[in-house]
């Protein structure tokens, strides 16, 4: 059953990055492997910070739940490159590389920097705004 289920997640995930590629060759500017790998692991992490943190938010009721979900998402995401790395190497669907981890990885860490840049900026108007409203 579970061996059924792990080849089963192993030809969907085949399956995706072929889909990828086919799309990637009709672009314009086509991306090679890996800066598909920074873009498609670094939105998957960005798109799960976006799942987890309202559900560690929730269940911490503190204010360093981004951490928590940054060190929880992160960790998935390590998991989860080294599992289509070993998928790629073991169905025969690309090359197994330490590269494409750590260019995944990046992507996922640049995105986030910028996400936390913006919500920074964020968190300084809302401040200010309150700031001048107990002024008045």
């Amino acid at each position: 059953m579970i061996t059924e289920l792990l080849y089963w997640m192993i030809r969907m995930i085949a399956k995706w990055h072929d889909e990828l590629l086919k799309i990637n060759d009709y672009t314009s500017i086509p991306l090679d492997d890996k800066q598909l790998h920074f873009v498609v692991i670094g939105a998957i992490g960005l798109i799960m910070i976006f799942v987890i943190y309202p559900l560690f938010k929730l269940l911490a009721k503190t204010n360093h739940t981004m951490v928590i979900a940054w060190i929880y998402v992160f960790t998935l995401l390590i998991v989860l490159t080294f599992a289509i790395e070993i998928g790629q190497g073991f169905s025969g669907t690309g090359a197994m590389e330490m590269a494409d981890v750590v260019y995944g990885l990046g992507g996922f860490l640049c995105m986030f920097a910028v996400f936390s840049v913006i919500r920074g900026i964020y968190h300084i108007i809302v401040n200010l705004i309150k700031g001048s409203m107990k002024k008045s």
